[in-house]
């Protein structure tokens, strides 16, 4: 009989009321999350519907009188643009803070389905050419944003056709050039509101959707082609309009102050072109330096698209650039402190090993990665890298594994080799932003996983595997019971990477709860070198420092979920205040009617709300960063250092050695045959879900992705459904 309901406890004891209590809270979150969810997106619905409908007449004429109904408010017709256009997915962003903080702490509230079953973000459609891998969902996103832009220029166009009818044919071509040149200029618009969002790291959007921001830079790319491509040809047109009017010159250096100013639309354009040309994949891989120095010209192209078009039609892409603004000064601020570099060391494979000290409430998952800037090698670049350690692995400590690849790359690896032979502490200062990666650790979630791993693509891998043991050996949520490692290396001198992490060591006798399978692809070696059989075996141990003031940061989005939210708050409703009073005491007192300063004022609050409103909270949010070191420090001083297994030397051992419960299998010569392995695993596993997450060049993304669509497309009702997953990061 449950001791809680037994004939000798009362009926309402504390334990009876507590478990209540528990349950009601438990409905009452589970409602509030299921509310502010449905709420959310039946604004962004709604807000989605509006700009799509838009370019229909009787919906534009309702627009203008929305503006006219309510021009007569203190911000005018912007604040009436504003609030239909950027307003709703600024008020989607306090309701996602308010999903996060209820949502808490939960990781793991995603039920694996008994039942197998495909998922449109896990389901890859097309899988080559011009968009990569493209899953389900994605490709429905293409569809409709094409079908936006068509059906838009074709409402403009046919409405264009409408309104030159009354002129003579000169001028009728002349007037449809215009005109379409401006529609397209809208269209554009509309775009951009959506194009800054993806590369906003920390956004609460992002995190909300659990969509990470180096997937979500692909459709960064996508809309920034699209949008270049729209304003491109808003730019050209208007050119060949007044080229045949004979008054090119002269509207390209005109400045007007009532109207569309021409030339801050120049510069803007160029800045863009810029942008556009030096990020396209050959001049990335020629000049990555290049692709990123010109890339700063956002700041340009912002900027003078504001003096361009005014303060009322900017508004129009304001929200996203907003939210954008917002991520950039918290990045900031986060990276201006130096972190101590715990542990710097080169690997015989040619690969360096990172390890930053952080503070014990900074959070991540296994499947984070973070920016680094080393400032005696560069002041302004920064470089994305997987994190190849467990949050489980050390409360103090971050790792890194970095393949020398480049020129920074290889610039870090000489700083290293340089103080490893004066016996120097400091190696290097680096910066760090992040971490940042997905809401939930979705590898997680999968009672059967596929890692696929191309090189040095094997780091987030390592991180997973230290995670599940490190879950398995303390009995955390944990779901993964089968994991299959295919790795793909060019040459053998790699293979040492896979013994950095110690499975035995972590959770002994492991294999009794979790089943792993390696299969190592040594692919440009036919056979085993003479000095097959050494691995990299730890060297002795060395002390982490306890907490350290001169660790990571938590000024990060994906921080506390609290102070997050206070930022983007204050700094949301401080620009609607500062918006306020300068049209309250400036604007409408002195007759305000320059367009392109009114622009520029737009753009100067939208900034000054974010430094001086959003700066307060991250203030008070530093204090409460140092007050937290402290009390880590005090409460460190009676226990251990945590201790850091660094990489040695190599020491020769048995290659036929393993860890009980691990099959590994290596072939030389030989790539591996996709099509052959899933086959393999479909008989063995029988009809489940599996996660796939890929880390590799694209080619081995679209090889895997090609496989599971082929797979879902011929299987048997008992074999599994394969979910692909890619964590590859490619600016």
């Amino acid at each position: 009989m449950d001791h809680n309901h037994s004939v000798h406890a009362p009926l309402l004891s504390p334990t009876a009321v507590g478990n209540g209590d528990t349950n009601k809270t438990s409905v009452f979150l589970s409602a509030t999350k299921r509310t502010l969810k449905s709420l959310i997106w039946v604004i962004f619905i709604a807000w989605v519907a509006l700009i799509f409908l838009l370019p229909a007449e009787f919906f534009n004429q309702l627009f203008e009188k929305w503006i006219r109904a309510t021009r007569g408010t203190p911000f005018g017709i912007t604040g009436s643009i504003f609030l239909l256009l950027s307003g709703p997915i600024l008020i989607i962003s306090f309701l996602a803070i308010a999903h996060l903080i209820v949502s808490g702490e939960k990781l793991h509230e995603r039920k694996n389905s008994k039942r197998p079953s495909f998922r449109l973000w896990t389901f890859p459609v097309l899988v080559d050419g011009p968009f990569g891998v493209v899953s389900a969902a994605e490709f429905i996103g293409i569809v409709l944003f094409s079908a936006y832009v068509i059906w838009a220029v074709y409402a403009y166009t046919v409405r264009a056709f409408e309104m030159s009818e009354h002129f003579y044919s000169k001028s009728k071509s002349i007037i449809m050039l215009e005109i379409l040149g401006l529609r397209l200029g809208s269209i554009g618009l509309y775009c951009l509101a959506f194009l800054f969002l993806p590369i906003s790291r920390g956004s609460v959007l992002l995190r909300f959707i659990d969509i990470p921001f180096e997937h979500a830079t692909r459709y960064h790319v996508w809309l920034g082609h699209l949008t270049m491509v729209l304003f491109t040809l808003h730019g050209l047109f208007y050119v060949i309009a007044w080229a045949m009017d004979g008054r090119l010159i002269e509207e390209l250096i005109q400045w007007k102050d009532i109207g569309v100013a021409n030339l801050p639309g120049v510069i803007s354009l160029i800045a863009g072109l810029l942008m556009w040309v030096t990020s396209f994949s050959p001049v990335r891989k020629w000049n990555f330096e290049l692709f990123f120095y010109t890339h700063q010209l956002y700041v340009v192209f912002v900027v003078f698209l504001a003096l361009h078009v005014g303060d009322f039609i900017f508004t129009m892409a304001a929200g996203g650039i907003f939210l954008f603004v917002l991520d950039r000064f918290l990045r900031f601020c986060q990276s201006r402190r130096t972190v101590n570099v715990v542990s710097a060391k080169c690997l015989p494979c040619g690969t360096v090993e990172l390890v930053v000290s952080k503070p014990q409430n900074l959070r991540y998952n296994a499947l984070s990665f973070i920016f680094i800037q080393v400032r005696e090698i560069s002041w302004l670049q920064w470089h994305p890298f997987s994190v190849s350690s467990s949050p489980l692995d050390g409360k103090y400590h971050l790792a890194v594994l970095i393949k020398v690849l480049g020129k920074w790359t290889e610039k870090l690896r000489q700083k290293i080799i340089e103080a490893e032979a004066l016996e120097e502490s400091s190696v290097v200062h680096v910066s760090v932003e992040g971490p940042y990666g997905h809401e939930v650790p979705y590898h997680l979630m999968y009672e059967n996983l596929i890692l696929v791993a191309g090189g040095i693509g094997l780091s987030p891998f390592l991180a997973i595997l230290s995670d599940i043991l490190h879950r398995v050996r303390e009995g955390k949520p944990c779901l993964p019971k089968r994991i299959l490692l295919v790795w793909a290396i060019k040459r053998s001198n790699e293979l040492p990477l896979l013994s950095s992490v110690d499975m035995e060591a972590i959770c002994p006798f492991f294999a009794d709860k979790v089943n792993i399978d390696i299969h190592i692809y040594v692919t440009r070696e036919s056979e085993p070198p003479l000095e097959e059989g050494c691995v990299y075996k730890p060297m002795k141990s060395s002390l982490c420092p306890m907490p350290s003031a001169c660790g990571l940061s938590v000024l990060v989005g994906t921080g506390d979920n609290i102070w997050s939210g206070l930022y983007v708050i204050s700094s949301t409703v401080g620009f609607v205040i500062l918006l306020g009073l300068l049209n309250v005491f400036y604007i409408n007192p002195f007759g305000v009617r320059k367009w392109w300063y009114k622009g520029l004022l737009f753009v100067a609050c939208m900034v000054a709300s974010v430094v001086i409103f959003g700066g307060m909270v991250v203030g008070l949010w530093h204090m409460w960063e140092r007050q937290s070191y402290a009390r880590e420090k005090s409460n460190s001083k009676n226990t251990k250092a945590e201790k850091i297994e660094q990489n040695g030397t190599a020491t020769p051992k048995d290659p036929s050695q393993e860890y009980a419960g691990i099959s590994t299998v290596t072939r030389y010569g030989s790539r591996p045959d996709f099509r052959e392995i899933f086959e393999w695993v479909s008989e063995k596993w029988g009809h489940v879900d599996v996660g796939v997450i890929v880390c590799g060049p694209p080619a081995l993304q679209s090889s895997v992705a090609q496989e599971i669509r082929y797979h879902s497309i011929t299987r048997q009702r008992h074999h599994p459904i394969f979910h692909f997953n890619s964590h590859s990061f490619d600016l």
